[in-house]
């Protein structure tokens, strides 16, 4: 009986071994590691996101103090706010194509709904001098740069999981644990995810 007790935990201990060595041959691990990185590199793009968001009342506000009639603009403004904060932002979101075109679209109207606040400030020149506003767009500025940085991140990310993802034979480890590939994020201007964009306020 003792040599069957002694033997039992050692045979038990020789197959978590095998399985461990054969999951880390096939490349679960590595699929493992890619797609935790893949949700953390999202997960910035969608802190940089909500931190341009959460700019734009303030924003908003600064310049309705020197242009009220500027109605139109503050309209549009707020339907793209309230379009892009209406995205409930998941893990399900990563793998669903059409939830990501959805999201990136409501970015994108929110980025041109910016320009156009932005651009009212050619025709108020006390509003263009006016320190709060000066700093509101500096930090505008910043994370325009940072959403940039940060989604062309997430972007080589998504390229490397989906690589491992359709690689032999790491594929057939992905096929057995129901990894696919995830969709990438999308812009209308492919150029635009390479470098950060040069946001002209018009102070030249």
């Amino acid at each position: 009986m003792k040599r069957q007790s002694i033997i039992k935990p050692i045979l038990l201990s020789a197959v978590l071994a095998t399985s461990t060595v054969g999951l880390s041959g096939c490349g679960y691990n590595s699929l493992q590691a890619q797609d935790e990185q893949v949700t953390a590199s999202w997960s910035e793009v969608v802190n940089q996101y909500q931190r341009r968001t959460d700019l734009v009342p303030n924003l908003v506000e600064v310049v309705k103090q020197y242009a009220e009639q500027e109605q139109e603009v503050f309209t549009q403004v707020a339907a793209a706010r309230s379009q892009a904060g209406g995205i409930t932002v998941t893990p399900e979101l990563l793998n669903d194509p059409e939830a990501m075109e959805r999201y990136a679209e409501a970015q994108a109207q929110m980025t041109g709904a910016l320009s156009r606040l932005m651009a009212v400030s050619e025709r108020y020149p006390e509003l263009k001098s006016d320190a709060l506003f000066q700093d509101l767009q500096a930090q505008l500025e910043g994370t325009e740069n940072r959403i940039a940085v940060a989604r062309n991140r997430y972007i080589q990310e998504v390229q490397g999981y989906n690589t491992t993802v359709r690689q032999f034979p790491t594929n057939i480890t992905a096929k057995v644990f129901g990894m696919d590939a995830k969709p990438n994020f999308t812009v209308a201007d492919e150029e635009a995810i390479s470098t950060a964009p040069t946001v002209n306020f018009g102070d030249n």
